[in-house]
């Protein structure tokens, strides 16, 4: 079918110039450091930052072509310390032989260790070769601070449907190396329909129309329509990278969302994180986080509200049970907030930790024995329940040395405002009794 232009499509569309060039206009207009540097072939080491499909090996390849430098790729996959080696040493060889520059492009580069990414550092260093990394991972969190600090970070974003309804433009009309010869059509709702299932990524556009177009060709046709759409659009999933950058990115919105009270926000962030296929138990148990540490006693339902949610979607199963933690959410966003346990729990794991062995008061002590009590051990101790309105008042259960300590103040939120008011008309029994 395809003759000569056996390789895959994705392969073949690559842009041949910066004006070829889909997306990231944040860094690739006139005017910004990266387009100025390109253009002028000023070389320097940078990373590019981004989700798969958004042109990052291209853009290396495009730098290495408008500086006049040799393209040397080298996958972190594939790759060790050897073949950095092999590599450096390749690029003095050009740099000696054809005083070229190099420019090593390391796609994945997260996946190398420290020892293997501080391999790179003396030579970029002397400049035997620039450095252009390719992350889909937080360079703060994946690459060392001493390459960083070497290289310029620059964020590729995730392609627009405008973007990518370009890309699909260009794939259906160039002849050369595109569709362009073979007269397939697609309406324009098809095309968006592609472009929304690519979510993003060029490079899975262009995968699933050059499978569309073999499909509508084993039909005997040229025109990709609705039915062939659906069954090769069928099963597409979200980017999500579990674990990963964009899976903390999406927990973090539903989280803040939910302490934000905005109930719509927090059901679309949960539905994209179902969408993505994220782990229920994983879902459940921060939706019960979520329940004590922003709603805490200001709404004790809460928190049995999400605990109750997590065993239903487990007996129910899924997709049933998604609707449980969709009513949690939506309950945990529309009640009212406090974070004062949260803190209390906070300032008390630190009184603990920095107060050292702080002995228990002797009135507070258990006596079991005749010795214990011969010791004077809960001698003193008053007990609530036999005090008017079962209260001890100016009574202390702390240490001595943190006597009067508080850590939880409640809110004038919901439950809490009843709690702030008990605890205050306490304190106050506390002060007569001095």
């Amino acid at each position: 079918m395809f003759d000569d232009l056996s390789r895959p499509l994705a392969d073949r569309m690559r842009p041949q110039g910066l004006d070829d060039y889909v997306g990231q206009a944040h860094i690739l207009t006139p005017g910004k450091p990266l387009y100025e540097a390109i253009v002028s072939g000023r070389l320097h080491s940078m990373i590019f930052w981004g989700p798969p499909g958004t042109g990052k090996t291209t853009l290396a390849r495009l730098i290495a072509q408008h500086s006049d430098a040799e393209f040397m790729p080298l996958s972190a996959v594939l790759s060790g310390v050897k073949e950095i080696r092999a590599a450096v040493a390749e690029a003095k060889k050009i740099q000696l032989e054809r005083l070229r520059r190099t420019v090593l492009f390391v796609d994945e580069v997260h996946r190398f260790n420290k020892s293997q990414q501080d391999a790179f550092l003396p030579h970029v260093e002397d400049g035997t070769v620039y450095f252009v990394g390719a992350t889909t991972e937080n360079p703060s969190f994946a690459l060392n601070n001493a390459l960083l600090s070497r290289a310029r970070v620059y964020v590729l974003n995730a392609l627009s449907s405008e973007d990518l309804l370009q890309v699909i433009n260009k794939a259906l009309a160039d002849a050369g190396r595109g569709l362009g010869s073979l007269g397939i059509m697609m309406d324009d709702d098809i095309k968006l329909q592609f472009a929304l299932a690519a979510d993003g990524d060029a490079r899975r556009l262009l995968n699933l129309l050059e499978i569309a177009v073999e499909l509508a060709a084993s039909q005997h046709s040229q025109t990709i329509g609705p039915a062939c759409a659906a069954e090769v659009l069928a099963g597409g999933v979200r980017r999500f990278d579990n674990q990963g950058e964009e899976f903390y990115n999406q927990i973090s919105a539903l989280h803040k969302a939910v302490r934000g009270s905005a109930p719509d926000a927090a059901l679309y962030w949960l539905c994209r994180m179902l969408d993505a296929g994220c782990d229920l138990a994983y879902l459940a148990r921060r939706i019960v986080r979520m329940a004590s540490e922003d709603i805490g006693n200001a709404d004790p339902r809460a928190l049995q509200i999400a605990i109750n949610a997590w065993e239903a979607q487990e007996r129910l199963g899924s997709p049933e049970g998604e609707l449980t933690l969709a009513q949690a959410v939506v309950y945990l966003a529309c009640a009212p907030k406090s974070n004062a346990v949260y803190n209390a729990y906070k300032a008390a794991m630190s009184a603990a930790k920095n107060s050292g062995s702080l002995a228990v008061p002797v009135h507070l002590r258990n006596a079991p024995t005749a010795l214990m009590k011969s010791l004077d051990y809960g001698k003193a101790y008053r007990y609530a329940h036999d005090e008017p309105e079962a209260y001890a008042a100016g009574e202390n259960y702390f240490p001595d040395a943190l006597a009067g300590t508080r850590f939880y103040h409640p809110v004038d939120r919901g439950l809490e405002i009843k709690i702030k008011e008990k605890l205050r008309h306490l304190q106050a029994l506390d002060k007569a009794a001095e």
